[in-house]
Order: C-alpha cells, then sequence, then structure tokens
C-alpha cells in the first residue's frame, strides 16, 4: 500500500533539549508529548509507511525537534515548517530549511485582519520563494481567507498551495454551499492543492464521517484527484471516539464515485510527487 499521511505533528516532553515557544507551558501540550513512534504506531498497521511532519505550534518558528526526527527517521519523514513572516528574510529561512527536506511552510492569519491577512511584505517574500524554490504554503484558514489568499496565488501563479483540511469548512458551522463554492473556486489557480484530512474536526464530527462525501465530492470534481491528499491530523485523530484507520477508510473505500486510481493517488502519489521527489 505505501500510503502517505500529509499531515501529523509530533512533539516531546524533553522541554530541557526542545524548549516550547515563550507563549506555550508544558501543561498547554495534550497529550504531553506525541512521539514519531507513538504516530508509527497509528500509521504503520493502516498501510501508511511515511508521513508529512507538520511542525507544532508549541515551538514556534524554532523547527529543531521537526528537522532532529526528520533526520533519524531518513526517507520516512518530510516536512513542514513555520518561519517568522513578520522578520527581514524569511526567504532565507526557507531556502535554507528546504536545503534541510522541508518542502512547506504553514501560514495563518496572525495579528490583521483576515480580509488582507496574507498582504503583507513577508508574504510577498515568502511566495516569491515558493516559486523559485518549488517550496509550498500551507494555509491553515477557513473559508473567509480565501479571498486575500487568491489574490496572492495570482500575483504568484507558480508558487505551491497547499490549503489544509479542506479549508476547515464544516469546523464551527454547518457546512453551506457558499463555503465550498469558495473553496472550489481555487481550483482555477492551477498550483493549488487541498489536503483532504482532519475528519474528526468537520461536520458532524462522527465516524465514519460519510456526513463529509458531499463535500469532498464537490472538491474532488474541482480539483481532480491529483491535487488532492490524505491526511490525518495526528494526534487529533486519534482521540477517542476517532481512529487513525477509520479516517483513512473514508478514502480507501468509503467514496463511491472514487475510482481504484483515485485512491491510490490521493492517498499515497499526491503527496509522494511533491514531499518524497525521486
Amino acid at each position: 500500500m505505501n500510503y502517505i499521511d500529509a499531515h501529523a505533528h509530533v512533539w516531546t516532553d524533553d522541554l530541557a533539549n526542545y524548549p516550547f515557544a515563550p507563549s506555550f507551558k508544558a501543561e498547554d501540550a495534550k497529550p504531553a508529548s506525541f512521539l514519531p513512534e507513538d504516530l508509527l504506531a497509528q500509521a504503520l498497521p493502516c498501510g501508511v509507511d511515511r508521513v508529512v511532519l507538520v511542525q507544532m505550534s508549541y515551538y514556534g518558528s524554532d523547527n529543531s525537534y521537526m528537522l532532529d526526527v526528520m533526520e533519524e527517521h531518513p526517507g520516512v519523514f518530510a516536512g513542514i515548517g513555520i518561519v517568522d513572516w513578520t522578520g527581514p528574510e524569511p526567504e532565507e529561512e526557507m531556502r535554507w530549511l528546504g536545503e534541510c527536506g522541508v518542502r512547506g511552510f504553514r501560514i495563518y492569519p496572525r495579528g490583521v485582519a483576515v480580509e488582507q491577512w496574507v498582504d503583507g511584505e513577508g508574504f510577498a517574500r515568502m511566495f516569491k520563494a515558493g516559486a523559485e524554490h518549488r517550496l509550498a504554503l500551507c494555509p491553515l484558514i477557513n473559508p473567509d481567507g480565501l479571498p486575500s489568499l487568491s489574490r496572492r496565488c495570482e500575483e504568484f501563479p507558480e508558487t505551491p498551495v497547499i490549503i489544509d483540511h479542506l479549508c476547515r469548512i464544516g469546523a464551527s458551522s454547518p457546512i453551506g454551499d457558499e463555503q465550498v463554492g469558495a473553496l472550489c473556486r481555487m481550483a482555477r489557480h492551477p498550483a493549488v492543492m487541498v489536503k483532504v484530512s482532519a475528519f474528526y474536526a468537520l461536520g458532524q464530527k462522527i465516524p465514519p464521517y460519510t456526513d463529509l462525501s458531499e463535500l469532498i465530492r464537490q472538491v474532488y470534481e474541482a480539483f481532480g484527484p491529483h491535487r488532492l491528499m490524505w491526511a490525518s491530523d495526528s494526534p487529533y485523530q486519534v482521540q477517542p471516539p476517532h481512529s487513525y484507520r477509520e479516517s483513512l477508510e473514508l478514502i480507501h473505500q468509503g467514496l463511491d464515485f472514487l475510482s481504484e486510481d483515485d485512491r491510490d493517488q490521493i492517498l499515497r502519489r499526491t503527496a509522494e510527487e511533491f514531499f518524497f521527489p525521486a
């Protein structure tokens, strides 16, 4: 099977060697730790043998723990890091991390109105670097953040963009046609991809998550399977009553509009082609 989980987090309670950012305390971590061994114990029995790690917010822009995990498990983990986009040269940090195997960078609204959240100079530098070095920007946003993102995609059409968690449609309100349409319209930007992920947090939030079928079908028809990648968002996906296997099984056998080739594309090839290039 050799499936790929395109979005999971790991962290350690070894705060002496890997301290949290000043805005976080040890007690903020729930669970106290989620180690790569814990993640693989969930993934491997489901046929997932490679994972894209997303820098845990507890560490801020210090990507040291993620980089060490990647180095200790060659070929198993790729990375999505965080850089300080308010700093003087975020593009240089992106370039360096790219040389370390980090293929994407998480971005999100912070301290500005959502209508202009990605308009700043730091983001302009990041989008330019993403196009030059084929490094993805990975927005964690709700649908109201899409108009600002779309403007950047028009300005930098070659920059890979991977939208997290189906744009969190259905996370805090019912799934609506307007939200789904806004996400699907992003398909007009050819470098935009979507993570089909975090089912535990969307819609009815009840396994086996079949209430998400229509949302996923519309996104699939807009983007095609070659621009979709499955992800668990562990460890949050593995908290009862949810399970890792149920998240994967929704794509593996739960959506009747997907062909076997579509399933393999979404569960493996899209993430493989971007995060684990030969």
